[in-house]
């Protein structure tokens, strides 16, 4: 089962602390084979809606900067416990704040 994790603002400021504390836990996952993808995301982004043949882009933001998805990681695990767990250590590590975990439909 593939899983994406989305996450917001952390309370803990970034350091060399917190970089090796989540470059283990990405070399961990990566090796264990869980760990698809990760990576941060620009801020804002931009909006594509479609109503009928018309086509409308509009740049962001969209949200409360509190609430805007700053980065991402894609794993596959085999339960949602275990998605769950991963997304337990990863809010240990940056402290608190929001992670959304969304199951990946499909093959």
């Amino acid at each position: 089962m593939r899983y994406l994790m989305t996450t917001g603002q952390n309370s803990r400021q970034p350091d060399e602390a917190l970089f090796a504390e989540m470059g283990a836990f990405i070399e961990e996952m990566t090796a264990a084979g869980i760990l698809i993808a990760t990576g941060g995301l620009e801020p804002g982004g931009v909006k594509v809606t479609s109503e009928g043949d018309e086509i409308t882009v509009t740049d962001g933001p969209f949200v409360e900067a509190k609430e805007e998805i700053l980065g991402f990681a894609l794993v596959e695990v085999s339960s949602h416990e275990e998605a769950l767990e991963v997304s337990r250590r990863f809010r240990r590590i940056v402290g608190d704040g929001d992670s959304i975990l969304h199951r990946v439909m499909g093959p």
